[in-house]
């Protein structure tokens, strides 16, 4: 995929909406950007029916004993790399679940190393390396659709068995492919010809947000919509946390603190000793005889 005239993906097209971009006043600039992403955001809701087959393919694999592998290069990469690593604190999910490969390592983070995004064989070799099985999911991050790193990627992936997910900002008569699924927000050409970390970057944030919210929603790491497996690692996670308990049964924040140092600054465990008048050993084994999901709990347990 390296090399070759790249003009016809739409992604790299020139916006007939900013060919004066230049000219315009900086309101008129912001006003511009606002407009055009707001496409970003229908794009994306376009691609609601392959967000939903991506939640359950990769809930269920990891509920099988799977994880979830993002992988690109650039923009792309490094938003895969921060949606990985927001999970842990927002659900208190063992890191291991969801990562973030970025062509390049951790140093591409911020400092750019494009050009690697040309070498298939090291997108190939980085599935090797994290001995990707048949249980997992790789998850390729592309814009523009043609990375070759991502494609090594996803092509030895699939070669070891697992699933792949491919998302790209172009439609598939520009670039035929052939993943398990593919999410294509069609945002159209950006303000800045080629420059997608703009729209295509907000949309893939967007559809990265979506899939591993609603993946640790189906894994039970969600009570209504409250992350009750929320970390307690600082003073706003912990007034967060004893604020959930405080909504969530009533208790004045006093008992509510209480409760979340009796539980081991466990939300879902001090809602459960709660409810149902148990200790934290209790709790934590009900819990556990229903996968960690409080929500199965409270269907299945007699009041």
């Amino acid at each position: 995929m390296a090399g070759g005239d790249r003009g016809y993906l739409l992604t790299e097209q020139p916006n007939p909406h900013s060919q004066n971009l230049d000219q315009l006043s900086a309101l008129e600039i912001a006003e511009l950007f606002n407009q055009e992403d707001l496409k970003a955001v229908a794009a994306v809701g376009r691609e609601n029916a392959a967000i939903a087959l991506a939640i359950d393919l990769t809930a269920a694999a990891i509920a099988n004993g799977g994880r979830l592998f993002y992988i690109g290069a650039g923009t792309s990469g490094r938003l895969g790399v921060l949606d990985a690593a927001e999970c842990p604190p927002t659900f208190c999910s063992d890191p291991e679940l969801i990562q973030g490969i970025l062509a390049g390592g951790m140093a591409a983070m911020v400092r750019s190393s494009e050009a690697l995004e040309d070498r298939a064989e090291d997108g190939a070799a980085i599935i090797a390396q994290n001995q990707i099985g048949d249980r997992d999911v790789v998850f390729g991050i592309t814009a523009g659709g043609t990375t070759p790193y991502v494609h090594g990627a996803l092509q030895a992936a699939r070669q070891r068995g697992a699933k792949t997910i491919f998302f790209c900002c172009v439609p598939p008569e520009q670039l035929p492919m052939q993943y398990d699924i593919e999410i294509r927000p069609l945002v159209g050409a950006e303000v800045l010809t080629g420059s997608t970390r703009l729209k295509a970057g907000t949309a893939t944030k967007l559809v990265l947000n979506t899939i591993s919210t609603g993946i640790m929603v189906k894994l039970g790491k969600v009570y209504g919509n409250r992350m009750i497996d929320v970390s307690v690692t600082n003073s706003k996670l912990q007034d967060r946390a004893v604020r959930i308990i405080c909504d969530l049964t009533g208790l004045d924040r006093h008992a509510a603190a209480e409760l979340l140092e009796e539980s081991g600054d466990r939300v879902k465990v001090a809602l459960l000793m709660h409810w149902r008048h148990l200790d934290a050993h209790q709790a934590i084994a009900l819990l556990a005889d229903h996968q960690g999901h409080l929500g199965k709990v409270m269907q299945t347990v007699e009041t």
